[in-house]
């Protein structure tokens, strides 16, 4: 899969509109950039388990995956089921497919969109705000765990993992 801007920069956007965009094809990138380093080391070291929140390299894909899917599903006001993802490679694909889907969403809405609330009654919280706040949370949240992910391979002596900095996007990898 070759990652390629999602959108077109325009100066008629807003800042907050071209910072969604931004940041969707950077999570995308972002993932794209994780999942390609990680398939280069053996499956029991990503499966291994560690001190951690989640036990392993391969749950923390799928806690990933699975937060970007149910914040999509509140973005797109459609049903969230939790599923079981399978085999590493499984996670890996869905991974970057839903990142992609993701990205395609966001750069395609408004700016009215981004500025709707959406409330949220969930078994963990309730919530009233703006559609960006929850753009930027999923993307925040991915990129504390993609640094988890990284922390979790140090400990696990694999190293040399990629940049995957937003400031690095933004400069080199656009």
């Amino acid at each position: 899969m070759v990652q390629e801007q999602l959108f077109a920069e325009t100066m008629e956007e807003t800042s907050l509109v071209y910072l969604m965009k931004n940041y969707a094809n950077y999570n995308f990138w972002a993932n794209l950039t994780l999942v390609n380093w990680l398939k280069n080391h053996p499956e029991e070291l990503l499966e291994q388990e560690v001190l951690s929140s989640f036990k392993s390299v391969k749950l923390t894909l799928a806690h990933i995956l699975q937060a970007q899917e149910y914040w999509y599903s509140i973005l797109t006001k459609t049903e969230f089921e939790f599923r079981e993802y399978g085999s590493l490679n499984d996670i890996f694909d869905a991974l970057l497919k839903q990142s992609e889907n993701l990205a395609v969403y966001i750069t395609a809405i408004s700016e009215d969109r981004f500025n709707e609330k959406t409330e949220i009654q969930s078994p963990w919280f309730t919530s009233d705000f703006q559609n960006f706040e929850y753009v930027l949370h999923v993307f925040n949240h991915s990129t504390y765990h993609r640094g988890q992910i990284i922390t979790i391979c140090h400990n696990l002596g694999i190293k040399g993992a990629p940049m995957t900095d937003y400031n690095f996007y933004n400069v080199m990898a656009k």
